[in-house]
């Protein structure tokens, strides 16, 4: 009788799919596969040591460049650890503020994961859709930071300037605007017997199984879940705010694919009420010059748009950090890439890759 042999599939490090250079090593048998190995590290840059070799201050920048889609969210994860481990009081304008940047942009990085699905399944239409409303929220970035991707905006103590009367005005503007283009999505999307086939039932997991991977934020949730740093933590002026966070049931591509989705109306929400109490009052904290934290260590985590983002910082009481080391979502959401291929066909991978919504910045850090 003839017999079948398994073979080794590369896709990437150069793969449009892969939205970066990250290399998946699949054995297949035919179109099956049987095992996803993600090999990271093509785009690694240093960025921990680097921000050893930095004072607290000039470390910021450089959490810009991690999730570069979501730069507000690395910026106020780093300066709470800071502000934790120095005793910095941060202003309560100022946290609403970076309540308000933040939760603008987890809506922009959601949308990105939307038009980025979209195109990966075929449906161009959906990135251009996508990217053309992003852009009302870039330029809101600009107005307040002079900046379109990576900000520099929240610092350490508070933000860098007060945000401006425009701002406010078109930041309600753009909240009227979220359920008209998300109306568009619902049609283009939703609705596409494509998209829906491609997603529904695809790269199912349990909830155990995400725990054992130590998987959080959308993909967490999408098995049923309710695990939100926002909501378990409550830090910052979170407990302040009503929202929800947003479940799945069956912990398949199209519970990932509708977590993001119903994430946005939830931030629209946030900042709503954020701007509804700005409160009055100073935006940036008293913060010396020369910054020498005590000796002393901190685990500070926040809650990214891709799941649990955590800073540990060893202080040894001079200018810059002893130690440092990120927990990146990305990186540990693609432990569950395997166990999310595994049984399905090579195109499914493509779903279940982007599913994830991993950027390649966090990942090799």
């Amino acid at each position: 009788m003839a017999g079948t042999e398994t073979y080794t599939l590369n896709m990437g490090p150069q793969h449009p799919s892969t939205h970066g250079v990250l290399r998946v090593q699949l054995e297949l048998d035919g179109e099956n596969i049987l095992s996803a190995k993600p090999i990271m590290g093509y785009l690694h840059r240093g960025i921990e040591k680097l921000l050893e070799s930095r004072t607290y201050v000039q470390g910021v920048p450089y959490t810009d460049r991690l999730d570069y889609v979501s730069s507000m969210n690395n910026n106020f994860g780093f300066c709470r650890a800071v502000e934790e481990l120095a005793g910095i009081e941060v202003p309560e304008r100022a946290e609403y503020i970076r309540v308000i940047v933040a939760e603008l942009n987890r809506i922009a990085s959601h949308l990105v994961f939307i038009g980025s699905l979209a195109i990966d399944l075929g449906a161009s239409t959906g990135m251009l859709y996508t990217f053309r409303d992003r852009e009302e929220i870039l330029d809101l970035f600009n107005l307040v930071c002079g900046a379109r991707m990576t900000f520099h905006y929240i610092r350490v103590g508070g933000v860098n300037r007060d945000v401006q009367p425009e701002f406010i005005e078109k930041t309600y503007k753009f909240l009227e605007h979220v359920p008209v283009f998300m109306e568009e999505y619902k049609k283009i999307l939703l609705g596409n017997e494509i998209f829906m086939s491609r997603l529904k039932g695809i790269s199912k997991m349990s909830k155990e199984t995400a725990l054992s991977h130590n998987m959080t934020g959308p993909n967490i949730r999408a098995t049923g879940i309710p695990y939100d740093i926002r909501k378990v933590d409550g830090y910052s002026v979170y407990p302040r705010f009503d929202f929800n966070v947003v479940t799945g049931k069956n912990g398949d591509n199209w519970d990932r694919f509708n977590v993001r989705y119903n994430e946005i109306f939830e931030s629209a929400k946030i900042v709503r009420q954020a701007l509804d109490g700005l409160p009055e009052g100073p935006f940036m904290a008293k913060v010396p010059k020369v910054l020498r934290p005590p000796k002393g260590e901190v685990f500070s985590r926040t809650e990214g748009t891709r799941g649990e983002l955590g800073f540990y910082i060893v202080s040894d009481g001079s200018t810059k950090p002893y130690r440092v080391h990120i927990r990146r979502p990305s990186f540990v959401n693609m432990q569950g890439l395997n166990d999310m291929c595994r049984g399905y066909l090579i195109g499914d991978s493509v779903a279940a890759f982007s599913a994830i919504d991993p950027l390649m910045g966090e990942v090799d850090c």
